[in-house]
């Protein structure tokens, strides 16, 4: 399921900027990261762009990997 993210004016290109992600959590060997397809008014303009998790996710993450083994 896609979570869809309200819209953000990007006053500098005049358009509104949307996302919707899976929320998955993926590692591609150097960084943590959640896909992203960004829309500008609706249009597609990034398939999976790559997002980084913030410090506080990849923390929780850690913690929960090493509780578990």
């Amino acid at each position: 399921m896609l979570g869809k993210q309200e819209g953000q004016l990007i006053e500098g290109l005049g358009v509104i900027e949307t996302t919707e992600t899976d929320n998955i959590v993926r590692w591609d060997g150097q960084m943590l990261y959640v896909e992203h397809d960004v829309y500008h008014n609706g249009q597609l303009v990034h398939s999976k762009y790559k997002r980084r998790v913030t410090r506080e996710v990849a923390r929780v993450l850690s913690d929960i990997l090493r509780d578990h083994h």
